[in-house]
């Protein structure tokens, strides 16, 4: 009977030690696993890095280096981490190739908020510096999350109204950025004697923009328009688009149908098509509907948001030096089909002064002879 229990005592012993080695076993085998797993993982990663970063060593353009290596660590962060360029695109080859290395922005942007009452108040430059840091020099700005599907210059014909620029400048900055575009802002700004002619300043701004960068969408613009929904998409389509639809001044109406005047915009097809504005319209009135015209003449349909969506607010102005009403405006309008192929694009003279690289800007000023465009 003894030697049965000292036999049993054993086997329990053996089952309990069998037992305990069988489990470390099976945790050191567990270990090692993992291990070889993270191991994989920064290996997979290292790999990635050594690639890019022979991609970097191999360019010769100064500041290209230090740029994408910044790049590399955002959207690499850690081993087990989040998305790289591989991971979200298999035709990523060059960290330099944004086309291949992220995908675009969606059709309609997440930070967009609707209706949204616009600052009317004058800005100081501290404040502007402040609340549009973001902002690249020269009035630039990309998303850096995401492939922009539209490239837009906003072009805005000026004369003395810089109180107003503060003001439109702290508003429309950060509207266009919801709409997660590409875009420029321009202020062309007419200096001289002759009379304001804001067709003209805007067929400078496109002449003058796609010199900086390929745009593919211009957006002509008033200083004294706000718009007051970011739904209002400062975009183009296949289509000409009347952005400015309805307006405060008007009590949210369209004035009349053929109204094109305020905020608009053409793609850069578009504008070439009907050989861009009239360069003949010197003083207040009449060019928009010059515009209308060509439009109506190449088959194109102009279209427009719902008055609930292409909403602005217009700042409040006296009458302008130099901006007289356009005595000649019905006699240019009558004649206008005649000179659609030789008045516009095709026609432009005018001397570039100066070109001013701001933060929030780029201002072209401009010199323009009205009797010389009036003989041509």
């Amino acid at each position: 009977m003894e030697k049965m229990k000292k036999y049993l005592d054993i086997f329990i012993i053996s089952l309990v030690l069998s037992s305990f080695f069988l489990t470390i076993y099976i945790q050191l085998a567990i270990n090692v696993s993992v291990k070889k797993t993270v191991v994989s993982r920064i290996s997979r990663r290292q790999v990635k890095e050594r690639h890019f970063l022979r991609k970097i060593s191999s360019t010769n353009e100064t500041g290209y280096k230090d740029k994408y290596r910044n790049k590399l660590n955002r959207v690499m962060p850690s081993p087990t981490g989040h998305v790289g360029y591989y991971d979200n695109n298999k035709n990523c080859t060059d960290i330099r190739d944004t086309t291949s290395c992220f995908s675009s922005c969606p059709e309609t942007s997440p930070n967009l908020v609707g209706r949204n009452t616009p600052h009317l108040f004058i800005p100081s430059t501290t404040q502007l510096k402040t609340a549009l840091s973001w902002v690249q020099k020269g009035g630039r700005y990309s998303p850096d999350d995401c492939i922009p599907r539209h490239h837009v210059a906003v072009i805005v014909p000026f004369r003395d109204r810089d109180q107003h620029l503060k003001t439109f400048l702290y508003n429309i900055h950060p509207f266009l950025r919801r709409q997660q575009l590409d875009y420029g802002i321009y202020i062309i700004d007419q200096i001289g004697t002759s009379k304001f002619n804001r067709a003209m300043l805007m067929n400078i701004g496109y002449a003058e923009s796609i010199k900086n960068h390929k745009y593919t969408c211009f957006v002509f613009h008033d200083v004294d328009l706000l718009p007051e929904d970011d739904r209002n998409s400062y975009t183009c389509t296949t289509q000409p688009r009347h952005l400015s639809a309805a307006i405060d001044k008007f009590r949210y109406r369209l004035p009349y149908k053929a109204i094109f005047g305020g905020a608009s915009a053409l793609s850069k097809s578009q504008l070439q098509s009907v050989n861009g504005f009239s360069n003949k319209f010197f003083g207040w009135g009449g060019e928009d509907d010059d515009m209308w015209n060509r439009l109506m003449h190449a088959n194109f349909t102009v279209t427009r948001h719902s008055n609930k969506v292409a909403r602005y607010t217009m700042l409040r102005h006296g009458k302008e030096k130099g901006n007289k009403h356009n005595t000649k405006r019905y006699k240019l309008l009558e004649d206008g089909y005649k000179r659609f192929k030789t008045d516009g694009l095709n026609s432009l003279t005018y001397n570039v002064v100066r070109i001013q690289i701001h933060h929030l800007y780029t201002r072209i000023s401009v010199d323009i002879n009205e009797n010389e465009v009036m003989k041509s």
